[in-house]
């Protein structure tokens, strides 16, 4: 099983439905694009993210947070930590990752810094399509 986080979420979203029944994610990610649309700073954007949240929603098979990641989320920021991170400012991404290690699937991303100094995590670079 593969798994997509918030960004490679929106931006399948946007360009293909590929992912359809293929990539899961984590119910944090979800948790994470669900902000989304409340902190939009006008209609249309807001439109935007509400659009993004709702084909993540039908794209990808959410996987809860359960006690394993629970578990597995007290050596990710203890991992940050001892790298000079602070756990509370990534804590989508602390939590994301910590999900992916406790299910022992691969976390695909375009954004590999966000996961940076995170034992333990199989992750996988996507090439975000804007920046190739």
């Amino acid at each position: 099983m593969a798994w997509a986080d918030a960004a490679l979420c929106t931006e399948l979203g946007r360009r293909c439905s590929q992912a359809r029944g293929r990539m899961s994610t984590s119910a944090i990610t979800l948790a994470e694009l669900s902000v989304g649309p409340h902190v939009a700073h006008n209609d249309d954007e807001r439109g935007a993210r509400q659009q993004h949240l709702q084909q993540a929603e039908a794209d990808f098979q959410v996987v809860p947070f359960d006690a394993d990641c629970a578990r597995a989320f007290g050596g990710v920021a203890a991992a940050l930590r001892a790298s000079g991170r602070k756990p509370a400012a990534r804590a989508y991404d602390a939590l994301i990752a910590a999900s992916a290690i406790a299910h022992a699937v691969t976390l695909y991303t375009c954004n590999p810094d966000d996961f940076r100094g995170i034992p333990r995590l199989e992750l996988r670079l996507i090439a975000h399509p804007d920046h190739r």
